[in-house]
């Protein structure tokens, strides 16, 4: 075996593998059965006003994401799955995995923007009546 970038970037997926698994399968149980809702749908750093609504779904993804990725390491680890298998599954699933996390935030934040933004619009409408209100008093 000649160590070159291709070796080098494939043991750079693998050994990031471990990671990313665990962090994945922790944020699930966080969710799940801490009920930890902190870290449900994430957009900017903030999770969205109705977290519970959402915490099933972002449960789901992070088991199910998390789970796959162990089976692939399982499965390198005991030379069950060849290389351009295991390294299709695990290319999948961290993409799929930020696509659906990113497709849930988005959803999730949608209501509560368009909220603030209403409230935003009615907020600067009264100023504007209140404004002419006393302009007009003068």
């Amino acid at each position: 075996m000649v160590f070159d970038v291709h070796v080098a970037m494939t043991w750079i997926l693998f050994l990031a593998l471990f990671p990313i698994s665990f962090y994945w399968l922790r944020r699930a149980w966080r969710i799940a059965i801490n009920k930890d809702f902190s870290e449900v749908a994430l957009k900017r750093g903030e999770p969205p006003p109705n977290a519970e609504k959402y915490a099933p779904y972002e449960a789901a993804i992070n088991l199910i994401c998390g789970s796959i990725t162990v089976a692939v390491i399982l499965g390198v680890a005991t030379g069950e799955m060849e290389y351009d298998s295991w390294m299709a599954v695990a290319g999948s699933t961290i993409w799929c995995k930020f696509f659906l996390s990113f497709a849930l935030s988005r959803n999730a934040h949608m209501n509560a923007d368009l909220k603030r933004r209403q409230q935003e619009k009615a907020a600067a409408r009264a100023a504007a009546e209140a404004q002419v209100r006393g302009a007009g008093s003068h």
